[in-house]
């Protein structure tokens, strides 16, 4: 019996909804501040095009930040162009007294806002993005081969900070797992600018020397290089678990001035994967007077506050935990820590030694003094401390019964007393705060609550009111929020939360496919409180709008919640993440919603989702009949050795139990595997290795290997998602792709890279 052929019409839509497309149909839903003196300006999406607005949180006003009519027909006039007021053609500006500076049409401008003429102007003298520049402006440090260098701004002189930097013993670098990725490569970008940290005087900088010697050089081929020449050999140095040697950081302070370096008289800085300034894990004092920084023993079970005199080197260790796991200051391993040194010299220090995430007081000499918050809640930031009024104010999950990754803003005394929620309702929210600590942008929301964006000053009220999302284009696509839900774990007595994706045009008299959409490694959620439904989220709703209902459920394991519920995969993500209680929440899913064809059950997922995708299909074969495995982390013993031994203990045997490799020959569904070549964050041979032993075990499978690819799949998206579609159609729904359907290439993130530069 032929079967029958998906209409086209849902591709395009789906391809609407991929995360490129997806943020032209919601308006107003994210604010990007771009600080002045005086508050800040950002731009939004209108009926009307791109509009500027300028905000004063003092006068609790917002404005355009010019009249764009008037400036185009100005730049037009100056530039013997044509100009759509409508689509500027810049994308930032710089507020200078009575005018605007911007770079448009191939030179840099200068148009008056009082008679709105416009003139080319020399641009003012800035750092490039391979710099770091100074708080004053003035000077900016930058790579030099292995060394750093300094240069004057305004294009005066430059000269060495370092003289003997090696390949193995260089300095402001970050490990080669980001330093030199294929991501940076492919855009034109040799290298991240170095990890520096400039002291609040302008006059010295902290960095490290990244220690790599004997580090694991581990290869990958570049087979079609830009050139067409012959394949290229790329090596990179990644550390593995059980691995002898990591990168390491040797912290120093160099004065600018002088080339003076003093180095921290302590041990380096374990940083596998990234450098401890990037991560925000050493900083400057705000008098300058001193370098905080926090360290970790390898097993990440004693974490310690450290105190770096950046005259004499000398270093002081303040605060020391240790934990049966692991202690960490935060939930989340991309968090930035929880930790703040006041001016007073008390330590402000998160920990979750009493089973949730709280803030505790140190003295000065770092004895302990008191717990600071408390209860059945986690701290997840803190915003501000005021140390006048002995305040601190801060971003906790688990005060909303219905949901308890949702962030609340609340504030309380040092000592303890006088705990307060700042906002008044059971929203999500989301919370950005300005430079000089005086204000906070707020991004109210849930999964069905578009947000509306506001500038609150410390009280909790609503200085002005800067944007109401509009969804109406989005849900013109068909686009439904997706559902909320609490289901029972798999031990019988946890709650699990999760979130369903409806298909398009859903009929509750109708039974549809089923996706589950997992993230298997417990650094990350999959289920997002607010509306933004995070990078993951938008395939969820892409492949719902091909018709299939998607699942996506933190199960045990996953961050966000209590310790205990956290390090339920402790030693063993092999479970990834609480597969079982996936399979769990389906069927409890279905025992309401019987539209749900639990004989038609699929699952997908990207990186350590590639691995949990696999891992669903060998342990619950009569669950999970088909999948799609991208870049699958398919064996834990060849990935990166800080993450590894964090969430799963030293090398043993919990490494075999969480092989997918191991456990091929368990394969009975129809399976299709997927990784990038020039993949330097998961490596292509995971699959390969995965590969290779479905092979020896005579099992049918898929195998596609995107020669020039990295990890995201960069450049390459449109064949990635379609490939997956296709099989997703064809194995779980039981129909045909619209033949000859194909989605047009997406163009590079720039967003994206920008975050990258800070």
């Amino acid at each position: 019996m032929d079967r029958i052929e998906l209409a086209e019409s849902a591709y395009r839509t789906a391809e609407q909804l991929l995360r490129h497309n997806r943020r032209n149909l919601v308006r107003g839903a994210k604010i990007q501040p771009h600080w002045t003196a005086g508050g800040f300006w950002y731009s939004v999406d209108t009926e009307r095009g791109r509009r500027f607005i300028l905000v004063d949180p003092a006068e609790g006003s917002r404005r355009p930040a010019f009249d764009q009519e008037r400036l185009a027909v100005a730049l037009a006039a100056a530039a013997g162009t044509d100009v759509d007021a409508t689509a500027l053609p810049f994308a930032a500006f710089e507020p200078i007294g009575d005018a605007v500076e911007f770079d448009a049409l191939g030179q840099h401008w200068r148009c008056a806002v009082s008679d709105y003429t416009c003139a080319p102007a020399e641009p003012r003298p800035a750092g490039t993005m391979l710099e770091v520049v100074s708080p004053d402006g003035k000077t900016a440090v930058f790579l030099d081969g292995h060394d750093l260098r300094a240069r004057a701004v305004d294009g005066g002189q430059d000269w060495a900070l370092t003289e003997d930097g090696t390949r193995e013993q260089d300095y402001g670098s970050n490990p080669d797992y980001f330093m030199y990725s294929t991501l940076l490569s492919r855009i034109g970008i040799p290298h991240l600018p170095p990890a520096v940290a400039w002291s609040p005087d302008s006059t010295r900088v902290l960095t490290h020397r990244t220690d790599q010697r004997g580090v694991r050089e581990t290869h990958l081929v570049r087979a079609l290089p830009p050139d067409g020449g012959p394949p290229e050999l790329l090596t990179q140095r990644f550390a593995i678990p059980g691995d002898e040697r990591q990168p390491m950081a040797e912290l120093v302070v160099l004065d600018v001035a002088t080339g003076t370096a003093v180095p921290a008289l302590a041990e380096p800085i374990p940083m596998s994967m990234i450098s401890p300034i990037s991560r925000q894990w050493a900083w400057w004092a705000s008098d300058g007077a001193a370098v905080y920084y926090l360290n970790t023993t390898r097993d990440t079970k004693t974490l310690s506050l450290h105190r770096l005199d950046p005259r004499s080197g000398q270093v002081r260790t303040l605060v020391t935990e240790s934990a049966a796991t692991r202690a960490e200051p935060a939930q989340r391993f991309a968090q930035a820590p929880m930790v703040q040194v006041l001016g007073s010299g008390e330590v402000l220090w998160y920990s979750q030694r009493d089973g949730w995430g709280h803030l505790y007081l140190y003295g000065a000499n770092g004895e302990p003094r008191h717990q600071v918050t408390a209860g059945e809640w986690a701290v997840q930031q803190i915003l501000r401390v005021d140390e006048q009024r002995r305040l601190v104010y801060f971003v906790a999950s688990g005060l909303v019964a219905a949901d308890p990754y949702r962030r609340t803003v609340c504030r309380v005394g040092l000592d303890g007393a006088g705990f307060t929620r700042l906002v008044d309702d059971d929203l999500d929210h989301a919370v950005t705060v300005s430079p000089d600590r005086s204000y906070f942008i707020d991004s109210a929301s849930t999964s069905d609550i578009p947000p509306v964006s506001t500038v609150r000053g410390w009280d909790g009220a609503v200085l002005v009111e800067l944007e109401r999302a509009d969804v109406s284009r989005l849900t013109a696509t068909g686009w439904t929020a997706p559902q909320r839900f609490r289901t029972t774990s798999a031990d019988g007595a946890t709650d699990i939360h999760g979130m369903l994706y409806l298909p398009h045009g859903f009929d509750p008299a109708e039974r549809y496919p089923v996706l589950d959409h997992p993230y298997g490694f417990p650094i990350a959620n999959r289920v997002s409180p607010c509306f933004d439904s995070g990078y993951y989220g938008s395939d969820a709703e892409v492949l719902a709008a091909l018709g299939f209902a998607v699942v996506a459920i933190d199960g045990r394991g996953s961050p966000g919640r209590s310790k205990a519920f956290h390090d339920d995969s402790y030693g063993r993500v092999g479970d990834g993440c609480g597969l079982d209680d996936h399979v769990a929440a389906l069927r409890e899913l279905a025992a309401s919603r019987p539209w749900l064809d639990l004989d038609r059950v699929g699952v997908f997922g990207v990186s350590s989702g590639g691995f949990a995708a696999v891992r669903a299909m060998l342990d619950f074969p009569e669950v999970f009949k088909a999948g799609v495995a991208e870049a699958g982390m398919h064996d834990m013993r060849y990935v990166d050795l800080g993450v590894a031994e964090m969430y799963n203990g030293p090398l043993g045997a919990a490494y075999t139990e969480a092989s997918n490799v191991d456990a091929a020959q368990r394969l009975t569904g129809k399976l299709l595997l997927m990784h990038g070549g020039l993949d330097d964050s998961v490596s292509p041979q995971l699959t390969l290795r995965l590969a290779e032993a479905l092979v020896q075990a005579d099992k049918d499978f898929e195998l596609l290997l995107i020669p020039g690819a990295d990890h995201y799949g960069n450049g390459y998206e449109h064949h990635i998602n379609r490939r997956r579609w296709d099989f997703l159609v064809r194995n779980v729904m039981g129909a045909e792709p619209p033949a000859g359907y194909r989605l047009a290439p997406i163009p590079m993130d720039m967003d994206a890279v920008a975050e990258l530069f800070g």
